[in-house]
């Protein structure tokens, strides 16, 4: 072999060497500085296993409150331990197509059910609770239950979970070199420390932390103005890292993922590093016209006025347009084809309405609603699709918890339970006769949760649904008691 070949093979061989030792070292050290929990509490999961880098996909992010480790500056261990409490729960939904993608917010002070829950590690036993703030759904079994909560309340069977904590803010917002925030005023809030003047500012650290923290600086100093802000934050961080090409940036991603995953818990199925980068990829050529955000409908709860409650039907409206995958930014637009190797199965069979439908006047027919499924909101979709379908002398009904959903029915009304079971895609064996059922009930059970009753009824969604796209550039409302001169 000629001494010039022997070089170059000895400089190509070491090179390699170098290139394989340097890929090694940092997936084993990104390996190594995950922490994992369980995605679920006890929940079991109706849906497969979703394929990362192809499939829709939704994952619940989480900022934890807790004041262990590197966090016991911003309180003490009675403030929240362990886990914590969500100081912001986020659910990032991925497209299939990989062109669009929702971040819908729901504000920590939000009244909701919870379902029984079992801590993964130490098996015991949390039972279900009603009206309570679900920033507090994980304090006791851990991150699954806040996951099972998100699920219970949207009907959505949610894939991932990310969980990160104070300090996570403060190192990414170094990394990147800041992020620009605008507000109205100059504001200061004595709580948080934040003090920004008038205007754009560059925050990063302890500020960045602070902006993303802070209850009282925005709008009238709740909850929603808050989540408004984390809004705006992160579609800076977003364009930031578009524009300054952090995404094609290999050494600059290296450094972002080191930061992020020494922060971070996440569930067992997206522990490795080779399926974080699948899905940081599927991120990196979305258009930022279309990462909107959203937070969910609320208002005041009856039961304590400092408390919210979801907003109805507009809730409602919301996470069915979730369960159908519509686009939040256009909502006339045709849902994402599946990239799921199943995903030209044929649909099951559905009833088809009776002949004799033409016989009656859907307006005048009365039909009940019992909702067993364990989903709240699902009771306001069902009577939304019966509705556009022409029914409208409607009810409600208290209902206990059932597995299959049936549509029952009086004497004579065979033909009506018939064409309310095909409007909402009940199968015709679930259709049954009841003496006791005056016209026709539709006894919801939680087989129905993760079903598109009404599929072919448009979706209505509030017109102000979307607080802002990635691309929109927003100043937030200072909260006029903390404007300072």
């Amino acid at each position: 072999m000629p001494g010039w070949l022997k070089i170059g093979t000895a400089v190509v061989s070491v090179l390699l060497v170098g290139v394989l030792a340097f890929g090694g070292y940092w997936v084993i050290r990104l390996q190594g500085n995950l922490n994992k929990a369980a995605l679920g509490a006890g929940s079991e999961k109706a849906e497969g296993t979703v394929d990362e880098s192809r499939d829709r996909m939704q994952i619940l992010v989480l900022g934890s409150d807790t004041r262990d480790g590197k966090n016991s500056q911003y309180g003490t261990s009675d403030d929240a331990t362990g886990f914590g409490h969500s100081d912001v729960m986020m659910l990032l939904d991925i497209s299939a197509d990989n062109k669009r993608v929702s971040v819908v917010s729901f504000p920590r002070d939000l009244l909701v059910d919870t379902p029984k829950c079992t801590d993964q590690k130490s098996k015991q036993e949390f039972p279900a609770q009603t009206n309570v703030m679900i920033n507090a759904a994980m304090s006791e079994a851990g991150v699954g239950c806040a996951v099972d909560t998100v699920n219970k309340l949207t009907g959505l069977e949610i894939d991932h979970f990310m969980m990160a904590d104070f300090n996570a803010v403060k190192e990414l917002s170094n990394t990147v070199g800041g992020v620009e925030v605008c507000i109205s005023d100059a504001v200061y809030d004595p709580d948080s420390k934040l003090r920004l003047p008038k205007g754009t500012s560059t925050v990063q650290g302890e500020q960045a932390l602070a902006f993303l923290r802070t209850r009282h600086a925005f709008a009238d100093g709740g909850d929603l103005g808050r989540i408004k802000a984390q809004q705006g934050f992160l579609s800076a961080l977003t364009r930031k890292m578009k524009d300054d090409g952090t995404m094609s940036n290999p050494a600059k991603m290296l450094e972002i993922a080191d930061v992020v995953t020494r922060n971070l818990t996440i569930d067992e199925g997206l522990a490795s590093i080779p399926t974080l980068l699948t899905v940081g990829n599927r991120l990196k050529n979305i258009d930022v016209g279309k990462v909107a955000f959203v937070a969910v409908p609320t208002v005041p709860a009856d039961i304590d006025p400092n408390r919210l409650q979801v907003a109805e039907p507009a809730a409602s409206q919301l996470f069915a347009a979730m369960r159908k995958d519509i686009d939040l930014t256009d909502p006339t637009a045709s849902p994402s084809p599946s990239a799921s190797p199943d995903a030209s199965a044929s649909p099951s069979a559905e009833p088809t309405p009776s002949e004799t439908a033409a016989g009656y006047d859907k307006a005048l027919q009365q039909v009940t609603v019992a909702n067993g499924s364990g989903v709240p909101a699902r009771t306001q979709e069902i009577i939304q699709a019966l509705t556009a379908g022409g029914f409208t002398q409607l009810g409600q009904l208290a209902a206990a918890p059932v597995a299959t959903t049936a549509v029952y029915y009086g004497a004579g009304y065979a033909d009506v339970a018939a064409d309310v079971a095909a409007l909402l895609g009940i199968p015709a064996t679930q259709v049954r006769p009841a003496a006791g059922v005056a016209g026709v009930q539709v006894y919801l059970g939680s087989d129905l949760v993760g079903g598109t009753p009404g599929g072919d009824v448009p979706v209505q969604l509030p017109s102000d649904i979307v607080n802002q796209t990635a691309g929109d550039v927003v100043c937030q409302q200072a909260n006029p008691a903390l404007i300072v001169r």
